[in-house]
Parts: structure tokens; sequence; C-alpha cells
């Protein structure tokens, strides 16, 4: 593993810390990894969200009253930028997105908790935002929802061993180019800014 490897896994991780901590203090019922994975499937599908809607997403998605975010100093700040990054990372060039989970110091049950929620917050956000159009996806994304349904209905129990890990990490991969595919799929690339007129 390169040493731009192991720090881009640091940076993930403490993105990760950095949403469960917001969630553990505004006592959300639910799991970051889903609203992660809901946001993106939303971006994925071609949607942007306006900040009013998106936060609304994020109140709901937490179990807290509409005007939460209001009223709290921290939710509104942390989930427009989280949105952003997000937004970023899928248009990125490089490929460096990755979706919101726990890292190794996790057990696995709980990684593979994380993932399942990513995945179906992800398909419920594509969902959402693709509705019919989903049905006229060529065939590869078609067996690619189709796949990821699989994963989101995997169970949770996962005894650990050396070939689960494997297994974890794969299907992990196997669901960021996914995710990655179906953003290309629905979302026309941006223009460069370069090609457009400038004003002397």
């Amino acid at each position: 593993m390169s040493e731009s490897d192991t720090s881009s896994g640091a940076a993930r991780a403490a993105e990760f810390e950095r949403w469960a901590n917001v969630f553990t203090a505004h006592q959300a019922f639910s799991h970051p990894s889903e609203l992660h994975g809901a946001l993106c499937g939303r971006l994925a599908a071609g949607s942007r969200i306006q900040e009013p809607e998106w936060l609304n997403m994020v109140c709901e998605h937490m179990g807290l009253p509409e005007d939460a975010a209001e009223e709290s100093d921290d939710l509104a700040p942390f989930m427009n930028k989280a949105y952003e990054q997000t937004l970023a990372l899928l248009q990125s060039a490089d490929m460096s997105f990755h979706p919101l989970l726990p890292d190794d110091d996790y057990a696995i049950e709980q990684r593979l908790e994380a993932l399942i929620s990513w995945v179906r917050g992800f398909l419920e956000g594509m969902a959402l935002a693709a509705g019919e159009s989903l049905g006229q996806a060529p065939d590869e994304i078609r067996e690619l929802i189709e796949d990821m349904v699989a994963i989101s209905q995997l169970s949770e129990d996962e005894e650990a061993d050396e070939e689960s890990e494997q297994q974890l990490l794969e299907i992990t991969e196997y669901v960021r180019l996914g995710a990655l595919a179906v953003f290309t799929e629905f979302n026309a690339p941006e223009k460069p800014a370069s090609n457009s007129p400038t004003l002397h």
C-alpha cells in the first residue's frame, strides 16, 4: 500500500468519524452511511438538491424535527459542506470517490452493517431521483442495480475470518465503482470552464 493510499484511507476514516460524531451529538437513530448513500444515489441519478431540500432530507433521515438544522449551530454547515464534497468527489476525474464507511479498526460486522446501510441508502436515493428512467438504463447499469439489491439483503452477522475480510473489501470496491458507473451514466460531463466565453 502506497503512502498516498494510507493517507487517503486515514482521511476517509476521519470523515466517517466526523459524520458519526454529528449523528451521535444529535441522537440520530439512523446510520451515517445510509444518509451518505442516499445522497450519492440521488446525485448519481442526475439529481441536484437545493440546500433547504437537502437539510430536510438530513433531518428526516436522522429522525430530527424539520427545523433542527436551523436551530443547530453545526448541522447545516457540516451537511452543506458534506454535500459539496460528495458531489465534487463523484465528479472528480481521479475516481477518488469512496462510500462513507468505517475503517478496519471497526469489527467486520460493523463494517458490513455500514456497507449494507450505504447500499440501501444509495438504492433509495437513486429510485427517488431516477424513477422510471432506471428501466431504460443500459443492461450493465440494470445488472449493477440488481447486484446492489442483492448486497443490500446480505446478512449482517458475518463471521470474521480472512476470507470474509477479503470478500468485504471486494464488495466495497464493487459498490464504489458501481456508484461511479451510475454517476457517469446519468450525468453529462462538466464542461471545462476554459470553453466559456470571456468578457474583455
